[in-house]
């Protein structure tokens, strides 16, 4: 008997064969619609069910006497609506979602009692279904009758008792999965080394001396025994040793294995390292780092990093200090600059042998610039600031030396040209014999002096340094199964972004270009290192404020330290980008195409000033006084004062160039 979409059934051969009816009589049924049939049995594993209430009263108990009337309509009614909770599978495999770690077969166990008391839950909430099976109250010892007689059936384990059956239901209902767990499986009371325990060992293993594990042994095991008093830092109370006895009262010590299991634990090593290891070796050692790929096109991103060179000054017994610039796809090295001090000069310097190399190859702005808050935050809020020069600026983490690219392209400059063109070269402490350097202690009243093998001056420092920097960049670019062949260099020049905005002199002298107070004399030009810069335009004049000639020159300068570019600014505000036209020779016998081209360009701005003075000429009007007209004479007249005629005097002589040869005007004719 079953039951089939909600309703009771008994098939045909129980009817059959449990002497309920004749195979005549039901037949007869069929033919006169007596009975209701549910399922027709026809095809293969069909079976022919008829509904029990259809049956005729007498057969119908007859039926429920021979098949256990309510106790089998019960577990009927269990098994056709019996299904496997899916949540309940998701949970008990899942280590993470019910704290332990179960093995299959005890998982599959808790998955099936889970299942049985939903359905159990399930006939309790459909009370229609309730008071047909059991009447009009939840009878607890039928049903946990039937869950023992189909125990075989589902393979569950859940008890048989009514009254713990009944607690089982109602602690599954508020608690959930975890009330069908055993208490042996994530139940910290069962543990002799239950949580608080264990924290107050990895307690004891942070003390600033950073104890041995048989320390901590000893500082535990004398805790527990009232030899030694623990305090909580944070709240200054006293931690109480009767937390740490076993269920007889007696001290709960613990074997010096015991505590190093959990000391050695891997979750544990990591909280120790938080709390003993610096930030920098938690980051560096400990903590997970990003996984990142590099850019596809070259200035797509930019890195800085200083270091100091390795080898040491003659005269001061210091490291020069140096500033590089890395290209992030191609690791290229794209502009450096050396100091005996790390100072704000050595990252202008830098910065301005970038842009040299930049602007002479016509390339463009990096998009992005990757640097250092030490020497770099102070320029955080203008020169970079995002969108002022660089599109993106990313300032790295403080001591977070592997966010950087640089870092490791200083490393592989190190390791792979300077290790092999210098001696000395390596560290102190590298495991790789051939990379390890020793030094000799001078055993003096400081106890702290070494001795160098080898001093050198600046200028061999700097011309070996440029020069590895040479060969770095022209040997084979790392990943050769991309660029197979290619130098750095190569791939940084065949590789450039295309998507790069133009160079902005004018921005970058502001920030990196030399400066200088200047005056713009005659409305014209002004005087910078010892030349005269001519303003572009008359009109220019308009920017400046009022009675104020004084401006700020910045200008750049090429490798060989010649101006290239000057700005002027008053201020903040940017007024002109000045030119140099050069000067003549006066003598005509001496002028050559160079003096003829500055000629015609001085005149061309003289041209252009006598222009905006004609076309912005004041007009000139008469003025008068109004008198009342009974004091006005007969015939008020007006006199005007008549205008003189402008006169401009030329400052340059009016002469045209000729080609005629005066290299023998002095000479008398013979």
């Amino acid at each position: 008997m079953e039951y089939i979409n909600g309703t009771y059934c008994i098939s045909y051969r129980e009817l059959i064969d449990g002497g309920i009816v004749t195979q005549g009589n039901y037949k007869n049924w069929l033919r006169r619609d007596r009975v209701i049939k549910v399922n027709e049995g026809k095809g293969l594993g069909n079976r022919a069910m008829i509904a029990v209430d259809s049956l005729p009263e007498p057969y119908r108990n007859k039926a429920k006497e021979v098949y256990g009337g309510k106790e089998a309509q019960l577990r009927a009614w269990i098994r056709s609506n019996y299904t496997v909770d899916h949540e309940a599978t998701n949970y008990f495999f899942d280590f993470e979602k019910c704290g332990v770690e179960l093995k299959d077969d005890r998982a599959r166990e808790y998955v099936t009692n889970a299942s049985v008391l939903n359905t159990c839950i399930r006939l309790y909430d459909d009370a229609k279904a309730r008071r047909r099976l059991m009447g009009e109250k939840y009878d607890w010892s039928m049903m946990a009758t039937v869950i023992e007689t189909l125990r075989a059936e589902f393979n569950h384990t859940l008890p048989t008792s009514v009254q713990r059956f009944q607690k089982r239901v109602s602690e599954y209902r508020s608690k959930g999965y975890a009330s069908l767990m055993s208490g042996k499986f994530g139940n910290q009371n069962t543990r002799k080394v239950n949580i608080k325990v264990e924290q107050l060992i990895l307690s004891l293993a942070i003390q600033m001396n950073r104890p041995w594990h048989k320390d901590v042994h000893r500082y535990y095991n004398q805790f527990v025994n009232g030899e030694l008093a623990v305090w909580d830092y944070e709240s200054g109370e006293m931690i109480n040793r009767e937390d740490y006895r076993d269920r007889k009262g007696n001290p709960l010590e613990l074997s010096e294995a015991t505590i190093s299991a959990y000391l050695n634990s891997p979750k544990n090593q990591i909280l120790l390292s938080h709390r003993l290891d610096s930030y920098t070796t938690f980051m560096h050692e400990t903590m997970p780092h990003m996984h990142r790929h590099r850019p596809e096109f070259s200035l797509s991103k930019v890195s800085f990093d200083d270091r100091d060179l390795p080898r040491k000054l003659k005269d001061t017994k210091q490291r020069p200090k140096a500033y590089y610039a890395y290209d992030v796809a191609s690791d290229c090295c794209i502009g450096f600059a050396y100091n005996r001090s790390k100072t704000v000069d050595l990252v202008i310097d830098m910065f301005r042998n970038m842009f040299r190399l930049l602007d002479r190859n016509g390339w463009g702005t990096p998009a992005e610039v990757e640097v250092e808050n030490h020497l770099m935050s102070q320029w955080r809020d203008s020169f970079l600031k995002a969108e002022e020069v660089f599109p993106f600026v990313r300032f790295c983490a403080p001591m977070n030396s592997q966010e950087k690219h640089s870092e490791n392209c200083n490393g592989v400059k190190k390791i792979s040209i300077e290790h092999r063109n210098h001696v000395g070269i390596g560290r102190f402490f590298a495991k790789r014999k051939a990379y390890r350097t020793e030094s000799v202690k001078v055993f003096d009243e400081l106890n702290n002096t070494y001795e160098e093998k080898n001093y050198y001056s600046w200028e061999e420092l700097i011309a070996d340094d440029m020069k590895d920097i040479q060969e770095y960049n022209n040997s084979l670019h790392h990943n050769q199964k991309k660029y197979p062949g290619m130098t750095r260099w190569e791939v940084f020049t065949k590789n450039i972004n295309p998507t790069l905005k133009p160079l902005d002199n004018s921005k970058l002298a502001l920030y990196i270009g030399e400066k200088v107070s200047t005056t713009i004399r005659r409305n014209s030009y002004c005087r910078v290192a010892g030349r005269d810069w001519w303003i572009s335009d008359t009109e220019v004049l308009g920017k400046l404020a009022p009675n104020n000639y004084k401006v700020d020159a910045y200008y750049l300068t090429d490798d060989a330290g010649e101006i290239t570019d000057i700005y002027i600014y008053q201020g903040d505000r940017y007024i002109d980008r000045l030119s140099d036209p050069g000067t003549y020779c006066t003598a005509r016998a001496e002028q050559t195409e160079k003096d003829e081209e500055s000629f015609i360009e001085q005149r061309k701005r003289i041209a252009k000033f006598n222009s905006f003075v004609e076309e912005n000429a004041i007009p000139r009007v008469g003025i008068m006084e109004y008198r009342k007209r009974d004091e006005a004479e007969p015939e008020d007249l007006l006199v005007e004062t008549p205008e003189p005629e402008a006169v401009y005097a030329d400052t340059e002589e009016e002469f045209e160039f000729t080609n005629k040869d005066y290299s023998n005007a002095g000479k008398m004719a013979v």
